[in-house]
């Protein structure tokens, strides 16, 4: 029994020793397999974007007032005669033909005034004919001294009395003819009448509503701007057009209040003697055909005009352009795919593109897509920028805001999100 007792032991730790060695290389396998699954991850991938070359080209310099629009003629439709309004023979807003009537006055009034001084005329001429008939007695009573002197020169200034009271009752007839006919109220010219601001049954012309209404002619129609005393100078040097000269083959745009590009080209029309010098601004008229009578008097709109050409200007997409804090970046991407932010001076813009005075070079590409997912010193993946046609009018795009960036998933490598949206953090992988 001792001996056998001596003896187990050994056996027990020889049974031991096998199961021990496994469950080392176990472990060791799970530590060589975790450390390889550390370093087995992926490397953030790099950002893609859409890429432009700088443009180089001539392009026009444009300048800009801010106009009102008016009729070539605005005529204030207003009574001559004082009556009570009876009529209204037009619609508003219609197109109404000079010598049309546009309001009737009561004429019963004139009329009785025209007959009455008509009569007075009859009466006058009657008075004259005696007064020729008893000169004609007394001349040749006066030959034959038949007759003083005295009498003949009564005869002489009865005669001529009564011929001018004819003259002046002739007179009498013809003014009550023109008040009979100023109460029917005319349009003196061709154009829009606008709202009446009389009523049937209101008593007009002196004394009572002074305006009627107004007719404006609008085909065509001024737009009347205020361009700085500066500004009139430079437009005029860059025209190479003297001060003094007509300007009235310097054509221009009309942009409406939509921002739409009005069809038909206009031309400037004068400008006013003098500059006010309590704004520091002259008063410029430009003229637009407007067939259709579409374009109204009072509708704001901008005038353009292609002042000068600036040659072989740098132009990029507008949308490639960030505003940060007052100041405007692009997105440079060199020869080796590492972006770089660059500050850059713009100047005015061109449809949808903003050419650059400073800050880049012919051939450079700029980042127009995907500016929110670059930093300076990045790599990128840089593709050609497919550019949508630009519809017809389209208001220019707005530089782009500066945003937060956002980095790329490191576990997944999911793409960022579009600029649009912030990129939401990483999730945490499963454990």
């Amino acid at each position: 029994m001792a001996r056998y007792s001596r003896e187990s032991p050994p056996r027990v730790f020889h049974r031991f020793i096998p199961n021990l060695t496994v469950a080392v290389m176990l472990l060791v396998i799970l530590f060589m397999v975790a450390g390889c699954s550390k370093g087995s991850k992926e490397a953030p991938q790099a950002p893609t974007v859409e890429v432009m070359t700088v443009i180089q080209k001539d392009v026009p310099v444009y300048r800009e007032w801010i106009g009102t629009l008016d009729g070539m003629v605005n005529a204030t439709i207003r009574a001559q005669v004082q009556g009570y309004l009876i009529k209204q023979n037009y619609r508003e807003g219609d197109l109404v033909k000079k010598g049309q009537v546009l309001f009737e006055i009561d004429p019963r009034t004139f009329q009785a005034a025209l007959e009455q001084s008509q009569g007075q005329l009859e009466a006058q001429r009657a008075r004259w004919t005696t007064a020729k008939a008893n000169l004609a007695r007394i001349k040749p009573l006066a030959e034959q001294n038949a007759v003083s002197k005295k009498d003949l020169d009564d005869s002489i200034g009865t005669e001529q009395s009564a011929r001018a009271a004819v003259i002046s009752a002739e007179a009498a007839v013809d003014k009550a003819k023109l008040d009979l006919g100023f109460t029917k109220i005319t349009s003196p010219v061709d154009g829009i009448a606008g709202l009446a601001k009389a009523q049937i049954g209101n008593l007009v012309g002196s004394g009572g509503t002074e305006e009627l209404t107004t007719v404006s002619t609008v085909n065509p129609i001024k737009v009347y701007i205020q361009v700085s005393e500066q500004e009139y100078i430079q437009t005029g040097r860059e025209t190479g057009r003297a001060a003094g000269e007509k300007p009235e083959d310097l054509q221009g745009e009309l942009i409406l209040a939509d921002g739409s590009v009005y069809p038909q080209k206009g031309k400037f029309l004068f400008a006013d003697r003098q500059v006010d010098v309590k704004t520091g601004t002259i008063k410029v008229a430009a003229v637009f055909p407007n067939p259709g009578n579409f374009l109204r008097p009072g509708q704001y709109g901008k005038v353009r005009v292609a002042a000068s050409v600036r040659k072989d200007a740098l132009l990029v997409p507008q949308r490639a352009v960030v505003e940060t804090q007052g100041k405007y970046m692009v997105v440079v991407v060199g020869a080796d795919n590492k972006a770089d932010m660059r500050p850059v001076k713009t100047a005015e813009r061109v449809d949808n593109l903003w050419v650059i005075l400073e800050g880049l070079k012919p051939g450079e590409r700029v980042v127009v897509e995907g500016i929110q997912k670059v930093r300076p010193g990045v790599i990128v993946t840089a593709k050609p920028f497919a550019e949508a046609p630009a519809k017809p009018g389209a208001k220019p795009e707005a530089p782009a805001e500066a945003k937060p960036e956002t980095k790329p998933d490191a576990k997944t490598g999911e793409k960022a999100q579009s600029p649009a949206k912030p990129a939401e953090p990483a999730k945490a992988g499963k454990r």
